[in-house]
């Protein structure tokens, strides 16, 4: 017998990762904060019965998403995850059939708010995991019509054709020069997007302006992160997480949920990037891919302290390395080596208190990464810092973390340089070792 699809209401309590007793409790406490008497969840969730409107307004606050109102669409389609172009509470647009376009919007609107000095709204944990969640549980995008398959190219594939030798021109820049190719870049997306929107494009010329439309916002989202604007970054990847899912392309869904997942273990929310990951991990098939996003998940475990969830990510993440597929390697995780293995590992094993093992492994990948990864190797150089500040030796931890700083300021990388500064109080202890005293006054500058 086929398995009952999940509702709605459940898919949405589940990406939260609260099960069917927790959410009563928020709604309970909902009800109570009204004086109001309890409700049950199981009517709902299992009966098939409609809350009333009160109730969905309990509902809407236990999964910290806006209310329904007027022009909400009708239960339960309102909900995270149902589909339509329905917004959670940090505003984020559902996965569905046609939301590409919207949440590209939303980060190009981002990017000139930020632009006009007004203050760009943040995006809820709530409405990442829920996003997640949608994502995890989505139906693989149905296949063009045959129509559409053979449809000849719109009108204006000069362009098209244009728009993608640029794309590969600018995204392909050395680090040094990525910090002047913002606005460039943006230009290309708004383009993109508008070919989207006009619709005249079908078939593989459609399925060629997802493919730009993903890449582009991946390319800006990592730009945006690596400056500190971080709600642009994480629209920029939701919106290529979109086009991603309007390709049908797993691995690349996949590997954006990654990037919002590795940007959350950044900002100190290792929980939320290991929900991520996980979810993330579902739908992942390519080994390389799935290796990444292992390393990614062991780095966030390591924080959490959890030795044994950790190394087992590590041992998957080394497994799956390498291993043999008969597909490409996805263009997004062919940078994927050896060496940021090792060095992943070996940061992940510091969290865990490994320092001597880390410091080992950190080593070894710093040395085997390709010159031309400068900024990866700046934030190795950090991490090399970090651990020799762990092995009580400062002056190798303040020439490390000096390198890390002067390159940092040269290629235009804000994040890598607040890397270093977050450093700077555990220097404090060394005050007078070679390097430090220098180190400390230009990162307090």
């Amino acid at each position: 017998m086929d398995e009952k699809p999940l509702h709605p209401l459940a898919a949405a309590r589940e990406a939260l990762g609260l099960n069917r007793v927790q959410f009563a409790e928020r709604i309970q406490a909902a009800a109570k904060r009204r004086g109001l008497p309890n409700t049950r969840v199981r009517k709902w969730e299992v009966d098939g019965v409609e809350p009333d409107d009160l109730s969905q307004e309990y509902i809407a606050e236990a999964l910290e998403v806006d209310a329904p109102g007027p022009a909400s669409a009708p239960w339960p389609h309102w909900l995270p995850g149902a589909g339509g172009r329905v917004r959670s509470h940090g505003g984020v647009v559902e996965l569905g059939s046609t939301t590409t376009v919207p949440a590209l919007r939303e980060a190009l609107q981002a990017t000139m708010d930020h632009s006009r000095r007004v203050v760009v709204s943040a995006i809820s944990s709530t409405a990442l995991l829920g996003l997640a969640g949608a994502w995890a549980h989505a139906e693989p995008h149905s296949p063009a019509s045959k129509r559409d398959r053979i449809a000849p190219l719109a009108p204006g594939d000069d362009l098209l054709t244009s728009l993608e030798q640029a794309t590969n021109m600018f995204t392909s820049q050395p680090t040094e020069a990525r910090q002047h190719t913002a606005h460039v870049l943006n230009a290309l997306l708004t383009s993109v997007s508008d070919l989207l929107e006009g619709g005249h494009h079908r078939g593989e010329a459609r399925k060629r302006l997802h493919v730009l439309a993903a890449k582009l916002s991946q390319e800006l989202g990592w730009h945006r992160f690596d400056t500190y604007r971080h709600e642009e970054a994480a629209r920029y990847w939701i919106g290529g997480l979109h086009s991603a899912h309007a390709l049908g392309d797993s691995d690349l869904g996949a590997g954006i949920l990654s990037d919002l997942a590795y940007q959350a273990s950044w900002r100190n929310r290792p929980d939320i990037a290991a929900h991520i990951l996980r979810r993330a991990l579902t739908r992942t098939r390519h080994p390389a891919a799935q290796s990444l996003l292992q390393l990614r998940l062991a780095r966030a475990l390591a924080v959490r302290g959890e030795r044994g969830a950790t190394l087992r990510a590590l041992a998957a993440a080394d497994h799956l390395l390498g291993a043999p597929c008969a597909d490409p390697v996805p263009d997004w995780c062919k940078w994927m080596s050896t060496a940021d293995l090792a060095v992943d590992s070996g940061q992940a094993l510091l969290d865990l208190g490994d320092t001597r093992r880390a410091h080992q492994l950190i080593r070894e990948g710093q040395a085997a990464l390709p010159p031309a990864r400068i900024k990866t190797y700046g934030v190795f150089q950090i991490y090399q810092a970090r651990s020799y500040l762990e092995l009580g030796e400062p002056e190798q931890a303040a020439a490390a973390a000096t390198e890390a700083l002067d390159l940092a300021l040269r290629i235009g990388a804000p994040r890598c340089v607040q890397l270093v500064r977050e450093l700077t109080p555990r220097f404090g202890h060394f005050p007078t070792a070679e390097g430090v005293p220098e180190l400390l006054a230009r990162t307090a500058a």
